[in-house]
């Protein structure tokens, strides 16, 4: 394995014709670098930014790819992630593992692998409980990006006739009247150029979000189950952004493991090169379709 210092951390790289890499073997499980044929980062690098627990430990974000638990609780979701990882070649890839956490006994890993040398990458969560008791939480994979760019979310097209076809979960701190959200009858489009903190989540039985950056279109993708249960009002796709960086997030259902049990949910990501600004409905919608994405 090709091994590389980014970011000050040691770090080993996953590459082919279309994409590089960067999976960090110091701290994690964590992807820190997503570039497209050599071009920028497409992921946040934010080394300095964290969160202060209730014990004063801190928790550092660090920017890129990363699997949390949801529901969102302080402190157990922000269990510590700073010690080095396994990493180990696996099925086309590579696996990484943390060693159980010691104050969840949860246990987290991340297979990734590339598809030959197409710009697309299949990264497998996995929640493992090691503790002695069940546990029930959900899978939650975080992609954190450079502002810039904007978010299409994609809203639900299903023919219901007289009932509702979609609902949007908000957090309190979103301001309604904020001119970096076009709050659309087929897509939300946000723009990261927010100076405070906006959050929303819905079910997404269209199953992909993206993120365009500077005419590059980075899509993730994740089965939504219409019969199973999601936290967060039934949010299986979220989006957060503040002034640093505006994360993509999928979650897979609630799920109640036993000791020994485990989670998993499958994203994968796509990139796209030369694609235009999505500057209103109209215009997401032609990239969607120009694209296949239905």
């Amino acid at each position: 394995m090709k091994t590389i210092q980014y970011q000050g951390l040691d770090c080993v790289a996953l590459e082919n014709a279309s994409l590089s890499l960067l999976i960090t073997q110091s701290v994690g499980p964590r992807v820190l670098s997503l570039r497209y044929k050599g071009g920028e980062n497409l992921f946040a690098e934010l080394p300095n930014f964290v969160s202060e627990r209730p014990d004063g430990k801190l928790f550092h974000f660090r920017g890129g790819h990363r699997l949390w638990h949801s529901p969102e609780a302080m402190p157990r979701t922000y269990a510590l992630d700073d010690d080095p990882v396994e990493i180990i070649p696996a099925e086309g890839g590579l696996l990484v593992r943390q060693k159980a956490d010691a104050e969840t006994g949860i246990e987290k890993s991340l297979h990734i692998s590339l598809v030959g040398d197409q710009p697309r990458v299949v990264v497998r969560h996995t929640l493992t409980n090691r503790g002695l008791w069940p546990i029930e939480c959900s899978p939650w994979a975080i992609t954190q990006f450079r502002t810039g760019g904007v978010a299409i979310l994609p809203q639900s097209r299903q023919e219901t006739n007289m009932l509702p076809n979609r609902s949007l979960a908000i957090w309190p701190y979103v301001d309604f009247a904020s001119q970096q959200v076009a709050w659309g009858n087929r897509y939300l489009l946000v723009r990261a150029e927010m100076t405070g903190p906006f959050k929303v989540g819905f079910p997404n039985p269209r199953g992909w979000l993206a993120y365009w950056l500077d005419g590059t279109l980075f899509v993730k993708r994740a089965a939504f189950d219409a019969s199973a249960v999601y936290y967060d009002f039934g949010s299986s796709s979220e989006c957060y952004c503040n002034d640093k960086f505006l994360e993509l997030e999928t979650l897979a259902p609630i799920h109640r493991f036993e000791s020994g049990g485990s989670a998993e949910h499958v994203e994968t990501w796509d990139v796209y090169a030369d694609v235009d600004f999505p500057a209103d409905e109209d215009a997401a919608q032609s990239i969607a379709d120009k694209l296949g994405l239905e």
